[in-house]
Protein backbone atom coordinates (compact mmCIF):
# COMPACT_ATOMS: atom_id res chain seq x y z
CA UNK A 1 0.00 0.00 0.00
CA UNK A 2 1.58 3.29 -1.14
CA UNK A 3 2.24 6.14 1.72
CA UNK A 4 0.27 8.61 -0.38
CA UNK A 5 -2.75 6.58 0.19
CA UNK A 6 -2.18 6.14 3.81
CA UNK A 7 -1.70 9.71 4.32
CA UNK A 8 -3.72 10.87 1.61
CA UNK A 9 -7.81 11.50 1.09
CA UNK A 10 -8.73 7.72 2.10
CA UNK A 11 -6.97 8.00 5.63
CA UNK A 12 -7.58 11.38 7.39
CA UNK A 13 -4.54 12.58 8.78
CA UNK A 14 -4.97 12.10 12.70
CA UNK A 15 -1.71 13.64 13.62
CA UNK A 16 -3.70 17.69 13.62
CA UNK A 17 -6.26 15.65 16.18
CA UNK A 18 -3.64 14.53 18.27
CA UNK A 19 -1.39 17.57 18.48
CA UNK A 20 -3.50 20.59 18.06
CA UNK A 21 -0.76 22.96 18.35
CA UNK A 22 1.06 22.57 15.45
CA UNK A 23 2.83 25.15 13.10
CA UNK A 24 -0.16 25.51 10.70
CA UNK A 25 -2.35 25.95 13.46
CA UNK A 26 -0.32 28.28 15.08
CA UNK A 27 0.09 29.95 11.88
CA UNK A 28 -3.79 30.84 11.87
CA UNK A 29 -4.30 32.18 14.95
CA UNK A 30 -4.83 35.88 14.82
CA UNK A 31 -1.44 38.14 16.64
CA UNK A 32 -2.20 40.57 19.43
CA UNK A 33 -0.49 44.07 18.36
CA UNK A 34 0.44 46.22 20.94
CA UNK A 35 -1.23 49.21 21.74
CA UNK A 36 0.58 51.97 20.20
CA UNK A 37 -1.06 55.07 20.98
CA UNK A 38 0.19 56.00 24.58
CA UNK A 39 3.16 58.06 24.36
CA UNK A 40 6.43 56.72 25.57
CA UNK A 41 7.77 57.52 29.01
CA UNK A 42 10.75 57.77 30.68
CA UNK A 43 13.17 54.18 29.53
CA UNK A 44 11.26 53.77 26.62
CA UNK A 45 11.94 57.14 24.71
CA UNK A 46 15.04 55.93 21.90
CA UNK A 47 16.01 59.06 20.88
CA UNK A 48 19.94 60.67 21.79
CA UNK A 49 18.37 64.36 22.45
CA UNK A 50 15.01 65.63 23.64
CA UNK A 51 13.92 69.11 23.76
CA UNK A 52 12.54 69.20 27.46
CA UNK A 53 9.91 71.01 28.98
CA UNK A 54 9.93 71.28 32.53
CA UNK A 55 7.11 70.62 35.22
CA UNK A 56 5.86 74.23 34.87
CA UNK A 57 5.73 74.42 31.35
CA UNK A 58 9.38 76.19 30.88
CA UNK A 59 11.70 75.65 27.94
CA UNK A 60 14.47 73.80 29.43
CA UNK A 61 16.35 73.65 25.79
CA UNK A 62 18.11 70.50 24.60
CA UNK A 63 19.13 68.32 26.59
CA UNK A 64 21.06 64.36 26.30
CA UNK A 65 18.17 61.81 27.15
CA UNK A 66 20.21 60.80 30.46
CA UNK A 67 20.40 64.12 31.38
CA UNK A 68 16.66 64.74 31.31
CA UNK A 69 15.84 61.52 32.51
CA UNK A 70 18.31 62.59 35.63
CA UNK A 71 16.54 65.67 36.24
CA UNK A 72 12.85 64.13 35.69
CA UNK A 73 13.92 61.14 38.46
CA UNK A 74 15.50 63.68 40.68
CA UNK A 75 12.33 65.98 40.77
CA UNK A 76 10.52 62.33 41.30
CA UNK A 77 8.70 62.85 37.84
CA UNK A 78 8.43 61.41 34.90
CA UNK A 79 9.70 62.07 31.23
CA UNK A 80 7.23 61.87 28.62
CA UNK A 81 7.35 62.39 24.77
CA UNK A 82 4.48 64.45 23.78
CA UNK A 83 5.61 65.64 20.01
CA UNK A 84 7.44 62.41 19.09
CA UNK A 85 7.47 63.48 15.34
CA UNK A 86 9.09 67.07 16.37
CA UNK A 87 13.59 67.22 15.60
CA UNK A 88 14.48 66.84 18.31
CA UNK A 89 10.94 65.15 19.77
CA UNK A 90 9.93 67.13 22.59
CA UNK A 91 9.82 65.56 26.10
CA UNK A 92 8.31 67.15 29.15
CA UNK A 93 8.57 66.60 32.75
CA UNK A 94 5.44 65.09 34.36
CA UNK A 95 3.23 62.89 36.80
CA UNK A 96 2.23 60.73 34.51
CA UNK A 97 -0.30 58.83 36.13
CA UNK A 98 -2.17 62.13 37.56
CA UNK A 99 -2.05 63.24 33.91
CA UNK A 100 -3.80 59.76 32.46
CA UNK A 101 -6.38 60.34 35.40
CA UNK A 102 -7.00 63.78 34.56
CA UNK A 103 -7.44 62.79 31.19
CA UNK A 104 -9.78 60.29 32.00
CA UNK A 105 -11.81 62.53 34.01
CA UNK A 106 -12.44 65.34 31.04
CA UNK A 107 -13.32 62.66 28.65
CA UNK A 108 -16.20 61.49 31.14
CA UNK A 109 -17.11 64.67 31.62
CA UNK A 110 -17.20 65.59 28.02
CA UNK A 111 -19.53 62.58 27.23
CA UNK A 112 -21.86 63.05 29.98
CA UNK A 113 -22.43 66.58 28.22
CA UNK A 114 -22.58 65.44 25.27
CA UNK A 115 -26.89 65.10 24.27
CA UNK A 116 -27.82 62.11 22.07
CA UNK A 117 -29.75 63.46 19.34
CA UNK A 118 -32.61 61.16 18.54
CA UNK A 119 -35.72 60.73 16.10
CA UNK A 120 -38.66 60.66 18.17
CA UNK A 121 -42.01 59.96 16.40
CA UNK A 122 -45.71 60.93 17.14
CA UNK A 123 -48.65 59.43 15.12
CA UNK A 124 -52.09 60.97 15.09
CA UNK A 125 -55.44 60.07 13.64
CA UNK A 126 -57.66 61.39 10.82
CA UNK A 127 -60.55 61.44 13.35
CA UNK A 128 -58.07 62.16 16.34
CA UNK A 129 -60.24 63.93 19.42
CA UNK A 130 -58.85 67.44 20.67
CA UNK A 131 -58.33 66.26 23.70
CA UNK A 132 -55.80 63.31 22.23
CA UNK A 133 -54.87 66.14 19.88
CA UNK A 134 -53.36 68.46 23.07
CA UNK A 135 -52.47 65.89 24.51
CA UNK A 136 -49.82 64.57 21.77
CA UNK A 137 -49.06 68.09 20.85
CA UNK A 138 -47.36 68.64 24.16
CA UNK A 139 -45.53 65.78 24.01
CA UNK A 140 -44.31 66.64 20.65
CA UNK A 141 -43.48 70.06 22.73
CA UNK A 142 -41.74 68.13 25.14
CA UNK A 143 -39.17 66.29 22.60
CA UNK A 144 -38.72 69.59 21.21
CA UNK A 145 -37.44 71.29 24.15
CA UNK A 146 -35.33 68.78 24.74
CA UNK A 147 -32.94 69.16 21.65
CA UNK A 148 -34.84 65.89 19.80
CA UNK A 149 -36.46 65.91 16.25
CA UNK A 150 -39.75 64.82 16.10
CA UNK A 151 -41.36 62.54 13.03
CA UNK A 152 -45.40 63.56 12.86
CA UNK A 153 -46.98 60.83 11.28
CA UNK A 154 -50.70 60.87 9.98
CA UNK A 155 -52.11 57.16 9.52
CA UNK A 156 -55.35 56.81 6.82
CA UNK A 157 -57.34 54.10 7.23
CA UNK A 158 -60.02 52.85 4.48
CA UNK A 159 -61.22 55.72 2.20
CA UNK A 160 -59.11 58.12 4.13
CA UNK A 161 -56.43 58.25 1.86
CA UNK A 162 -58.20 60.21 -0.49
CA UNK A 163 -58.33 63.19 1.45
CA UNK A 164 -54.63 64.01 2.15
CA UNK A 165 -56.00 67.91 2.84
CA UNK A 166 -57.46 66.69 6.27
CA UNK A 167 -54.06 64.93 7.13
CA UNK A 168 -52.39 68.42 6.32
CA UNK A 169 -54.71 69.66 7.98
CA UNK A 170 -53.35 68.44 11.12
CA UNK A 171 -49.94 69.17 10.23
CA UNK A 172 -50.75 72.16 9.62
CA UNK A 173 -52.16 72.62 13.66
CA UNK A 174 -49.06 70.95 15.13
CA UNK A 175 -46.53 73.18 13.28
CA UNK A 176 -48.57 75.86 14.52
CA UNK A 177 -48.72 74.94 17.82
CA UNK A 178 -44.79 74.22 17.57
CA UNK A 179 -43.81 77.16 16.07
CA UNK A 180 -41.96 78.93 19.04
CA UNK A 181 -40.13 76.05 19.21
CA UNK A 182 -38.87 74.43 16.26
CA UNK A 183 -39.06 74.56 12.58
CA UNK A 184 -40.13 72.42 9.80
CA UNK A 185 -37.15 70.26 8.21
CA UNK A 186 -39.39 68.04 6.40
CA UNK A 187 -42.14 69.35 4.56
CA UNK A 188 -45.32 67.29 4.70
CA UNK A 189 -45.73 63.96 1.98
CA UNK A 190 -47.62 61.09 0.88
CA UNK A 191 -45.15 57.54 2.35
CA UNK A 192 -47.83 55.09 1.07
CA UNK A 193 -51.31 55.30 3.36
CA UNK A 194 -49.26 58.02 5.55
CA UNK A 195 -48.35 61.20 5.63
CA UNK A 196 -45.39 62.34 7.12
CA UNK A 197 -43.41 65.63 8.82
CA UNK A 198 -40.54 66.65 10.31
CA UNK A 199 -39.71 69.29 12.85
CA UNK A 200 -36.21 70.01 14.27
CA UNK A 201 -35.81 72.43 17.40
CA UNK A 202 -34.69 75.63 16.29
CA UNK A 203 -32.86 77.58 19.40
CA UNK A 204 -33.22 81.17 17.70
CA UNK A 205 -36.74 80.84 17.30
CA UNK A 206 -36.51 79.73 20.89
CA UNK A 207 -34.82 82.60 21.50
CA UNK A 208 -36.77 85.44 19.77
CA UNK A 209 -39.75 83.96 21.78
CA UNK A 210 -38.17 84.19 25.11
CA UNK A 211 -37.06 87.75 24.19
CA UNK A 212 -41.09 88.29 23.13
CA UNK A 213 -42.24 86.95 25.83
CA UNK A 214 -40.12 89.34 28.21
CA UNK A 215 -40.67 92.40 26.41
CA UNK A 216 -44.73 91.66 26.92
CA UNK A 217 -44.47 91.30 30.28
CA UNK A 218 -42.56 94.01 30.98
CA UNK A 219 -44.85 96.92 30.86
CA UNK A 220 -47.38 95.08 33.12
CA UNK A 221 -44.43 94.72 35.72
CA UNK A 222 -44.52 98.79 35.77
CA UNK A 223 -48.02 99.29 35.93
CA UNK A 224 -48.22 97.38 38.91
CA UNK A 225 -44.78 99.23 40.45
CA UNK A 226 -46.59 102.74 39.69
CA UNK A 227 -49.84 101.45 41.10
CA UNK A 228 -48.53 100.58 44.66
CA UNK A 229 -46.40 103.30 44.58
CA UNK A 230 -49.93 106.06 44.28
CA UNK A 231 -51.20 103.68 47.44
CA UNK A 232 -48.53 104.46 49.30
CA UNK A 233 -48.84 108.27 48.79
CA UNK A 234 -52.51 108.10 49.69
CA UNK A 235 -51.55 106.13 53.02
CA UNK A 236 -48.91 109.16 53.50
CA UNK A 237 -51.66 112.19 53.09
CA UNK A 238 -54.28 110.57 55.17
CA UNK A 239 -51.73 109.98 58.09
CA UNK A 240 -50.76 113.72 57.96
CA UNK A 241 -54.35 114.52 57.96
CA UNK A 242 -54.96 112.58 60.81
CA UNK A 243 -51.87 113.82 62.65
CA UNK A 244 -53.46 117.18 62.47
CA UNK A 245 -56.48 116.19 63.87
CA UNK A 246 -54.95 114.71 66.79
CA UNK A 247 -52.44 117.93 67.42
CA UNK A 248 -55.50 119.90 67.00
CA UNK A 249 -54.02 122.35 63.90
CA UNK A 250 -56.48 124.30 61.50
CA UNK A 251 -55.53 124.85 58.11
CA UNK A 252 -56.56 128.90 59.02
CA UNK A 253 -53.90 129.18 61.80
CA UNK A 254 -51.20 127.28 60.00
CA UNK A 255 -48.88 127.80 63.02
CA UNK A 256 -47.00 124.31 64.97
CA UNK A 257 -45.36 126.21 68.00
CA UNK A 258 -45.54 125.57 71.43
CA UNK A 259 -47.13 128.37 72.87
CA UNK A 260 -50.41 127.97 70.40
CA UNK A 261 -50.82 124.21 71.84
CA UNK A 262 -50.34 125.13 75.16
CA UNK A 263 -52.66 128.20 75.38
CA UNK A 264 -56.32 125.90 75.64
CA UNK A 265 -55.41 124.45 79.12
CA UNK A 266 -54.42 127.43 80.66
CA UNK A 267 -58.02 129.33 79.68
CA UNK A 268 -59.65 125.98 81.30
CA UNK A 269 -58.30 126.76 84.62
CA UNK A 270 -58.35 130.69 84.65
CA UNK A 271 -62.21 129.76 84.05
CA UNK A 272 -62.52 126.89 86.89
CA UNK A 273 -60.75 129.17 89.35
CA UNK A 274 -63.62 131.82 88.86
Amino acid sequence: MSPDILGGCRFPDTRRRAFPGTTSDRRSCPIATPDNTEPRINDRIRAREVRLVSAEGEQVGIKPLPEALAIARAADLDLVEVAPMANPPVCRIMDYGKFKYEAAQRAKESRRKTTQIAIKEMKYRVKIGRGDFETKTKKVEHFLEEGHKVKITIMFRGREVAHPELGMKILDNVAEHAKDLAKVEAAPKLDGRNMVMVLAPDKRVQEAAKRRAATEAQPAGGDTLVDEVDEVGDVGETTEAETDGATGVTGDSGTTDNGAVLEAPVLEVQRQEQ
